[in-house]
């Protein structure tokens, strides 16, 4: 990966990039409103032809004025393009914000959820801990307070927690069950989907989810007449170094789990789960790394969303360079038996095994 090595722009190019940095939280707002407000559909509808300002404002039922200043700064953002009549039509980039899935999933997370936060995080990094998350209430991490977020920020959270982990699921299952195991350790199991997904596949194998109590709760509540006496709860706060995990796991999954704690953490649940797992067993992880992806824009996009779990999250943690982890896992005794990138959208998945 060689996005970000050197420094090749002219001044004049690195200066409209200052500018567009310093603007961003315009751009951001100008396509919100762009798309809840209907524009970027009124547009659409108007194919390569355009539409003028009054007639957005007709079709969209603001004023022109308002229609006016959101088309130009549309414009500036490369949203809109101008027709040879001047009027306004909706660029590809328009497209994808008002279409495109991930992306829409990705405002509504930044929107919900970090907008707000985000204002403190020179705070959070000064006094590491999430000092955004006080615009929601008093809590010490995002995880405990998840059932109780307004629903907006509930829902965004799931949806951008689900979109991105959900769609590698059906890839890596099989992986999972190559090796016939008896008893998995979801670990950081969420609402429960991959367990869900991985005892439909395999009709003998159990599973243990372990999670926060909120967590397991809302697990439970998904699960509800599936469990057919194969599914498990462990309820544990991770983050306490003297909890444990049950005995008796020959494999154990963690999925986008371990980038909400810190290094040491890391290390510390690491060297736990090494402790209840079999001496054959398999330990598969499923990360994001920000220098394992294809395009640059999936590097940056984790590279932004670390400081979500700066200022929003925990305070401590971040989506890893994979030679963080990669060193975790062999300070806890654990070697990497087979390393995949691009499963899913940019994920990697290591499987390891204890070290001898």
């Amino acid at each position: 990966m060689d996005f970000f090595r050197g420094d090749d722009k002219r001044a004049v190019e690195a200066k409209e990039e200052a500018q567009k940095i310093a603007w961003a939280p315009f751009v951001f707002q100008t396509a919100k409103a762009l798309k809840a407000l209907g524009i970027l559909k009124i547009v659409d509808q108007a194919g390569e032809e355009g539409y003028t300002t009054e007639q957005v404002a007709h079709h969209s039922n603001i004023s022109r004025y308002g229609a006016r200043v959101l088309l130009e700064a549309g414009l500036g953002s490369h949203i809109f393009y101008l027709t040879s009549d001047d009027k306004f039509a909706l660029s590809k980039t328009g497209f994808f914000i008002l279409r495109d899935e991930m992306t829409n999933v990705t405002m509504n997370f930044v929107n919900d959820v970090c907008y707000q936060g985000l204002y403190y995080l020179q705070d959070a990094i000064i006094n590491q801990k999430p000092e955004g998350l006080k615009v929601f209430g008093e809590w010490d991490t995002v995880y405990e307070a998840l059932n109780d977020l307004p629903p907006d920020a509930r829902e965004s959270w799931y949806a951008f927690d689900h979109y991105f982990s959900d769609v590698a699921f059906s890839e890596v299952i099989p992986r999972v069950l190559k090796h016939k195991p008896r008893m998995i350790y979801d670990v950081g199991g969420n609402t429960g989907e991959f367990t869900e997904q991985i005892i439909q596949a395999d009709h003998h194998v159990k599973v243990t989810l372990i999670d926060l109590p909120g967590q397991i709760r809302t697990a439970k509540e998904k699960l509800n007449g599936q469990l057919d006496n194969r599914v498990y709860f462990h309820p544990i706060d991770l983050r306490d170094q003297e909890a444990s995990f049950p005995t008796g796991a020959d494999t154990i999954w963690m999925s986008q789990f371990l980038d909400c704690f810190s290094e040491e953490e890391i290390t510390s649940i690491l060297q736990r789960a090494k402790g209840a797992l079999t001496d054959d067993g398999n330990l598969h992880i499923m990360e994001t790394f920000w220098d394992r992806q294809r395009f640059e824009a999936g590097a940056f996009s984790l590279q932004q969303l670390s400081l979500y779990f700066t200022t929003i999250a925990n305070g401590n943690s971040q989506m890893y360079h994979s030679k963080v982890m990669i060193n975790c896992l062999h300070e806890a005794g654990f070697y990497v038996e087979e390393d995949i990138d691009q499963v899913g959208i940019g994920h990697t998945l290591l499987t390891c095994r204890k070290k001898r």
